[in-house]
């Protein structure tokens, strides 16, 4: 361990419980945080649900329940009962082809903004028109029949009930099922104004004053902000979209290719079949230009392939016969055949876009304000609102009424008056505290909350997935914004992962270097460790012949033994050997020392009972590590090494690395990984774990944060938070900066969305009339509560922007 002393907690690593079936909605209907939390309810409330989670912004619901508990389509059937169309995703992607009016989402998403621009076309009309009407009110010209009352009637009343309908039709559900939303206060403030003006323009004598223009504004400036939104929605869900669009749709599949020696490039023994039909072992043919259907090895053909969708790397790979490939990446020059290995949703691009889609769907704990805001935002609004209009008509003008004469000039946009209008007369108490209703009722915006922490992950994620950073969430992000330390597994993270034998020393006469090597390569066949592969290269190059060797026994950690012509060969650390009772002498200590200094492993060989010689491998570290090491620091954090290799040769690796000493972990076995994280946790760090092999597997898990390389195993994947797809170690600083970034903005969003209607609903409420006579018209409070869902939605676009112009390379990562 490391000079410190830290003693190593014997934790105990959980065994992972056993996942529940998940399936996912698509959910239809959603308009605000409030209708998340609603169908969130509504879900988790269901019998054998274990948990939900709703994404506003690709109307996506993530559902986990026990196994055998709930149909999705019994779930689905509940959220369309209650006003949310919804049907289960039978496949990433692809349609249910029994049911031909069920649409893919991206056709959804196409069909919902071309409705909502035909909305807000004739929305616009109808303002334009009341607009011209209006204009004699400033001075300006009269347009003849247009300042007609009953003309201004018509435009609201087609305001309502054509681009309005909707909104007026949602929100009165919402009310009715006890889940009032956004829609339920546009429509609230809509109809009072529409309702007031009715009720004055045929009740002339009251001397209210008809203000129709109101619905027709707040009715246009809505549809124009949910117009802008939708299209800022798109262009933040395009990259996913994208992304799924690459599953190819058919495949070649070589007939009788089993029985036919070259048939794999013959055309006529290919057949076209949908690609979700191909079965593993099966060979495919693939033509230059098209996408490889399914992930597999070639067997006959060479080309180039561009695997940008996977890696972020756009210059073409060469594969030859031999080679694996990917489903979704281009064939570019050559014909080839293929053995199917991975198909369906065991591809790396499906399991890619199934990462993908959780992650947008994981929420940030920061979340849990703004989710818990929404779930009374709308009850409250209407609360205010209510008080709002009770104070100022029984309190607020009768206390202020002489001041509201003095500087109460045009507080609102010009309205229709029936009766003569009487030179300094105190405004209509009743009107008055109505239009600051509805303005209370219209600036409030639950959408700026549901929309904050999605639109911010769903860019963050499709960004890293072009870029091979696969970040599992938003939980994911909080936690990276924390890190204190990141602590390095050596072998195959920080080195390259292929040792190479360097050294061969025999501590025994009458045994050569070569005889020695040729029984640890005899030994090491019995293993798959990267040492063990290294031993058996090297015998393999010098044309050794191995010994048959039985009985094996692997140590993981420690070493291997193994009987070679009868006698115990044993190879591993100096404390594997005397645990197997082998004395280790000073003179091979010193021997080991001399070479693990260089920065070599040193592997110990016993046979039947004796110290007989050394091994020293030598594993040569990324080009990139130094670098990332240095870019990590220079960001404020800590970095450390954690190897079971011996404080020599790790001090070596680190001395390399520029890292002092006390920041090296060596000489932990690998049950013992997770036990140094937990032990650095229980320091107050937040640690971040980057490794690729299935013993750095619970280490992984055990970190607060664990990142994965591709080149590694799967079960190092399945527990890491980010995956690495390009194998670049450079990608360790573009994840942590990439995350940091999407986190900034959740947060300024948050912000935003709460001082926003921490600030703009007293303000439409009137708190600045009777000092500055100031107030909002509800019209102008609807054009802010449309803006302000716009905003945070282009806030996060803002995110691709700022890595948009910065190059993709190991080199410029600052």
């Amino acid at each position: 361990m490391r000079s410190s002393g830290m003693q190593v907690v014997q934790t105990r690593v959980p065994l992972p419980e056993l996942t529940p079936e998940t399936f996912t909605l698509d959910v239809g209907g959603m308009k605000c945080a409030g209708c998340v939390k609603t169908v969130e309810n509504q879900l988790t409330q269901h019998p054998g649900v274990v948990s939900a989670t709703v994404n506003l912004i690709t109307e996506v619901a993530l559902v986990k329940c026990q196994s055998g508990a709930v149909q999705p389509e019994t779930l689905a059937q509940l959220l369309t009962e209650s006003g949310f169309p919804s049907q289960p995703r039978l496949n990433q992607g692809k349609l249910n082809v029994a049911d031909n009016q069920k649409l893919d989402p991206v056709e959804q998403q196409r069909q919902a903004t071309q409705q909502q621009i035909q909305r807000f076309t004739v929305a616009a009309t109808l303002l334009l028109l009341s607009t011209i009407g209006h204009l004699d009110h400033f001075g300006w010209i009269t347009v003849p029949g247009l300042d007609n009352i009953w003309l201004h009637w018509g435009f609201a009343t087609l305001a309502l009930a054509l681009p309005g309908r909707s909104i007026l039709i949602d929100g009165w559900r919402g009310l009715r099922r006890n889940s009032p939303n956004m829609n339920t206060l546009v429509g609230l403030g809509t109809m009072t104004a529409y309702t007031t003006s009715v009720i004055a323009l045929l009740f002339p004598d009251l001397g209210w004053e008809c203000f129709f223009d109101e619905p027709v504004m707040l009715v246009g400036f809505i549809l124009l902000g949910r117009t802008l939104e939708q299209q800022a929605r798109h262009k933040a869900t395009q990259a996913f979209h994208s992304l799924v669009a690459l599953q190819p749709a058919t495949a070649r599949l070589i007939k009788n290719a089993e029985s036919q020696e070259g048939a794999a490039l013959n055309l006529d023994q290919a057949i076209e079949i949908p690609a979700e039909y191909v079965k593993v072992g099966e060979r495919l043919q693939v033509l230059p230009g098209e996408k490889i259907p399914v992930d597999g090895v070639i067997i006959s053909g060479q080309t180039t392939v561009n695997e940008s969708m996977l890696t972020g790397e756009a210059m073409p790979v060469l594969k030859e016969v031999g080679d694996r490939v990917v489903a979704g990446s281009l064939n570019l020059s050559g014909a080839i055949a293929l053995e199917a290995t991975r198909t369906g949703q065991d591809t790396t691009l499906a399991q890619i876009i199934s990462l993908v889609e959780e992650a947008q769907t994981r929420k940030a704990p920061i979340q849990r304000l703004a989710d818990t805001v929404a779930g009374y935002f709308t009850y409250g609004v209407i609360t205010i609102a209510i008080l709002t209009f009770l104070f100022w008509y029984f309190i607020g003008i009768p206390l202020w009424s002489e001041h509201l004469l003095i500087t109460g000039q045009s507080l609102f946009h010009p309205a229709h008056s029936l009766t003569p209008a009487v030179p300094h007369s105190n405004p209509s108490p009743l009107l008055l505290s109505l239009k600051l209703m509805i303005a209370v009722l219209v600036i409030a915006c639950p959408c700026a909350l549901g929309l904050a922490t999605p639109t911010a992950i769903i860019v963050g994620s499709s960004l890293g997935a072009e870029r091979g950073l696969l970040i599992r969430g938003g939980d994911v992000l909080e936690k990276v914004h924390q890190l204190q330390t990141i602590v390095f597994d050596k072998t195959g993270t920080l080195t390259q992962g292929s040792p190479t034998i360097t050294d061969c020393v025999s501590l025994v006469e009458g045994l050569s270097a070569m005889e020695l090597a040729r029984l640890a390569a005899s030994v090491e066949i019995g293993t798959q460790h990267p040492i063990a592969k290294a031993t058996q290269q090297y015998a393999q190059q010098q044309q050794l012949s191995l010994y048959p060797a039985q009985k094996f026994h692997t140590e993981p950690g420690l070493g291997i033994s193994a009987l070679v012509n009868q006698e115990l060969v044993v190879l591993g650390t100096s404390t594997w050997l005397e645990q197997q009772d082998i004395t280790v002498d000073e003179m091979a200590r010193t021997q080991a020392q001399i070479l693990a200094a260089l920065g070599k492993s040193i592997v110990y060989i016993a046979v039947d009972g004796k110290l007989s010689g050394l091994i020293a491998v030598q594993d040569l570290l990324r080009e990139d590590a130094k670098q990332t090491v240095d870019r990590l620091q220079a960001m404020g954090l800590k970095v450390m090494i954690l190897t079971g290799d011996q404080a020599v040769a790790a001090e070596a690796v680190a001395h390399s690395l520029e890292l002092s000493s006390e920041y090296v972990l060596s000489n932990v076995r690998p049950g013992e990984k997770s036990a140094v994280i937990a032990q650095l946790q229980q320091e107050g760090q937040q640690v971040a774990m980057v490794g690729d092999g299935i013993n750095d597997a619970p280490a992984l898990a055990q970190a607060d944060v664990g990142i994965a390389m591709h080149s590694g195993t799967d079960v190092a994947a399945e527990t890491a938070d980010i995956i690495l797809m390009r194998d670049r170690l450079a990608d360790v600083v573009q994840a942590i900066r990439l995350s940091k970034a999407t986190f900034n903005k959740i947060r300024q969003n948050l912000f935003w969305a709460l001082v926003y209607n921490l600030l703009g609903i007293p303000i439409a409420a009137g708190i600045l009339l009777p000092s500055l006579g100031i107030v909002l018209s509800p019209a102008t409070a609807g054009a802010f509560m449309a803006f302000s869902s716009v905003s945070v939605v282009t806030n996060s676009l803002l995110l691709r922007r700022l890595f948009a112009n910065e190059p993709d390379n190991s080199t410029q990562l600052g």
